[in-house]
C-alpha cells in the first residue's frame, strides 16, 4: 500500500511540475511575440506648444489629442505649456494633433483656436485673458 501511495504522490509531483513547465514556455512566447511587435511599431515624440491654465486645461488638451487616431501618449506640461506626443507616423503627424487641440479651443504654435470654440471654453480656462 505504501508502495501506491508513493507511487501516485511522485507521479502528482512530476504532473504538476510538467504543468507549470508549459505555462513558463507560453508565457515566454507571448512575451516574445509582443517584443516582435513592438520593435516592429516605431512611435515618434513630439513636443508642440500648447496655451492653457489649469488642471481642467490639462485633461482636455489631452483628451483631444488622444482622440486623433494613432496617438499613443500626450501630456501636457502646466508650466511649460508644452504637450509631450507619441504617436505613429504611419497614421497621423503634429498637424492633426494641432489642430484637433485648436477645435477644442486651445492655442497652439502651429493653429489657433476660432472664437467661437475659445469662448465654449470655462471660464477658469480662458487664458487669453491672462497673456
Amino acid at each position: 500500500m505504501k508502495k501506491y501511495v508513493l507511487s501516485a504522490l511522485i507521479a502528482a509531483t512530476v504532473l504538476f511540475a510538467a504543468c507549470n513547465s508549459n505555462k513558463s514556455k507560453s508565457g515566454s512566447e507571448e512575451s516574445q511575440t509582443e517584443a516582435t511587435v513592438a520593435t516592429e511599431h516605431h512611435d515618434e515624440h513630439a513636443v508642440l506648444g500648447v496655451q492653457g491654465l489649469c488642471e481642467m486645461c490639462k485633461k482636455t488638451i489631452e483628451t483631444a489629442a488622444k482622440s486623433v487616431a494613432g496617438v499613443s501618449t500626450a501630456d501636457w506640461d502646466l508650466d511649460k505649456k508644452e504637450l509631450h506626443l507619441n504617436f505613429d507616423p504611419q497614421q497621423t503627424d503634429v498637424d492633426a494633433v494641432s489642430k484637433a487641440i485648436a477645435a477644442a479651443g486651445y492655442d497652439t504654435d502651429k493653429d489657433k483656436a476660432d472664437q467661437a470654440a475659445y469662448d465654449a471654453l470655462p471660464d477658469c480656462c480662458k487664458y487669453r485673458e491672462s497673456l
